[in-house]
């Protein structure tokens, strides 16, 4: 497990780039989350983002709200047998801002106490509560991961005869 709240990691298909990016089109559907149709989403839709000619950027679907859903950044090359993809997993900016905001608001408390206070115990309270803080993102983040990578290895399965 990493240190922190990002993973890559680079997969090989035999199909071409233009069927993987099609493929991978076909099951994302770009949500304005603004407007409330778009929340009848079809049953086939696996992800929420936005495709280009040779990249993406998205996230699974989801039924209810998840604060450490991983946001997935992919890239597609053409090789002569096929298509290499590079994909690296992250926490969305507002996730990563709260995670950090916490636990650097507890390590500036606990100085404070170590400091200026003199008090140790209320001191590893927030340190304590600093660590711990970063420890579950990153474990809540990481499982997150895992569910997304399954869901998109099971996507760039490719069965095209959809």
């Amino acid at each position: 497990m990493n240190l922190i709240p990002f993973f890559s990691e680079t997969l090989v298909s035999s199909y071409s780039k233009d069927e993987v990016m099609e493929h991978i089109s076909k099951k994302t559907l770009e949500v304005n989350f603004l407007d409330k149709s778009d929340y009848l989403k079809p049953k086939h839709i696996a992800f929420n983002g936005i495709v280009g000619k040779n990249t993406f950027r998205i996230s699974k679907v989801i039924q209810r709200s998840n604060t450490f859903l991983p946001l997935i950044l992919g890239e597609v090359e053409d090789t002569p047998r096929g298509s290499i993809l590079f994909l690296r997993y992250k926490l969305f900016p507002g996730a990563l801002f709260f995670v950090l905001f916490w636990s650097f608001i507890l390590i500036g408390f606990s100085a404070y106490y170590f400091g200026l206070q003199t008090n140790v115990l209320n001191g590893s309270i927030c340190l304590g509560l600093a660590g711990l803080n970063y420890a579950l993102a990153l474990f809540f983040f990481h499982r997150q991961v895992r569910n997304s990578r399954e869901d998109f290895h099971e996507l760039i399965n490719l069965q095209i005869k959809d």
